[in-house]
């Protein structure tokens, strides 16, 4: 382990590193409002987590390809699932990374922006998947998503924030926010679904080689009646494999006692899973890229698609590259005080325009997302499957219709115009 520590931790920063977990350990409150040694500091703005919903494009648009409830419920956890291989809260989280390294990601400025999008050029025939996120929040952090692929007619949109604490020598985080994900089916109905998030514990913090693991429960809840519930699980003292999980897919919403699932699932997120007991028979039919029929998804071989992002020089002064660019260059040189004097300097313009906006009584407003207090589909959903709480607020996207309209029409003018 002493090796590991010398690879993690420069040694001329070993003091400090020290002295951050001692803070660690001491404090009690929200461990990610911490200033972290520029050491440990990440390149990459939180802003741009929410783009590991759409890395997995493929099996997104795939979603709306089923042709009844059922067959969209075992396609929206396979997404779901799919999300996790390179899933930068996971695989980086809001302290620590999962790798050979150590650091903490940027914490966004008011009104950043993340954009981007995959299958620009539809080179798949599945459609171009669009992503918006805005922090919409700075005390606490809150980012706000929505990712559309309108040719699938599949969206998927909601909010993230990180409590963190720290228990005995671990780090746990709470996933604060949900997801929804909406179908537009043939009939013009729309069938949603409630994702709910699990908990992160993050370990070996002492030993200079953290790791992550997903723990505690997810809820995904259909409008149609069906319900999975996901149990995430590490590796044990003597039995278990890390990173594993078991979902249970039932007929309907809330799980009594005696009731049997129809579907189970079991295997690790980032690598292989297996239908167990019995596999739909449609799946059987239907699965050409697996090996076997009981097979649900093989990450082992699967590379996912990077999200592509304008240039430099054509993003908008709010972007999150842009925001970050004199922080990150000096992180990724090696120059931490370069880094830190750039990300002070920011921190400083930010508060002096909080105070100037204060004083002029025109406070910040959101440029991409309502807020709604109170989200009465998520509280429909909740209630249905019994989840807590049974309210919660929520970010809709301004733009989502005019978005769908203008793509639709485009690919109307298509056939006309070749």
């Amino acid at each position: 382990m002493a090796n590991e520590e010398q690879t993690t931790v420069p040694s001329s920063q070993r003091s400090s590193w020290s002295s951050f977990l001692k803070t660690i350990a001491t404090f009690s409150g929200d461990l990610s409002s911490l200033t972290a040694p520029s050491f440990i500091l990440s390149p990459t703005s939180l802003c741009e987590f929410p783009s590991y919903w759409g890395e997995p494009h493929r099996e997104f648009a795939a979603i709306s390809t089923g042709k009844n409830a059922e067959e969209r419920m075992i396609l929206t956890l396979r997404w779901f699932i799919a999300t996790f291989k390179d899933n930068k809260i996971v695989n980086h989280g809001p302290i620590y990374s999962i790798n050979q390294s150590i650091e903490k990601p940027l914490n966004p400025i008011l009104g950043e922006l993340f954009l981007g999008s995959w299958n620009s050029e539809d080179k798949h025939g599945t459609g171009e998947l669009r992503l918006w996120t805005e922090q919409v929040s700075h005390h606490p952090p809150v980012s706000a998503y929505c990712l559309i692929n309108a040719k699938a007619g599949v969206s998927y949109q909601g909010h993230c924030a990180q409590k963190t604490s720290f228990s005995g020598k671990s780090v746990i985080v709470k996933q604060v926010g949900h997801g929804l994900l909406r179908i537009k089916l043939p009939d013009n109905t729309i069938e949603s679904y409630l994702i709910t998030l699990p908990k992160l514990r993050i370990e070996g913090l002492w030993m200079a080689s953290p790791y992550i693991e997903l723990t505690e429960n997810s809820h995904i809840q259909s409008s149609s009646g069906y319900h999975t519930v996901l149990e995430f699980k590490g590796k044990g003292y003597f039995t278990g494999k890390s990173h594993s999980f078991n979902a249970k897919v039932y007929k309907q919403p809330k799980v009594t006692s005696g009731v049997s699932p129809i579907y189970e699932i079991e295997g690790q997120w980032h690598g292989l899973s297996k239908f167990i007991k019995h596999t739909p028979k449609w799946w059987k039919s239907s699965s050409t890229t697996t090996s076997s029929n009981d097979e649900f998804l093989d990450q082992n071989h699967e590379k996912l698609d990077e999200i592509s992002v304008l240039d430099l020089d054509q993003q908008g002064p709010l972007e999150s590259r842009r925001v970050w660019k004199d922080v990150a260059d000096g992180i990724r040189n090696g120059d931490f005080e370069a880094a830190s004097t750039a990300k002070s300097k920011l921190e400083n313009e930010q508060r002096a325009k909080r105070k100037e906006e204060l004083a002029n009584g025109t406070p910040w407003q959101m440029s991409h997302f309502d807020r709604v207090e109170s989200d009465e589909e998520y509280a429909r959903l909740a209630e249905m499957c019994g989840h807590s709480p049974p309210n919660e607020e929520a970010y809709y996207f301004k733009f989502e219709q005019d978005y769908i309209q203008e793509i639709l029409a485009h690919q109307q003018q298509q056939p006309s115009s070749s």
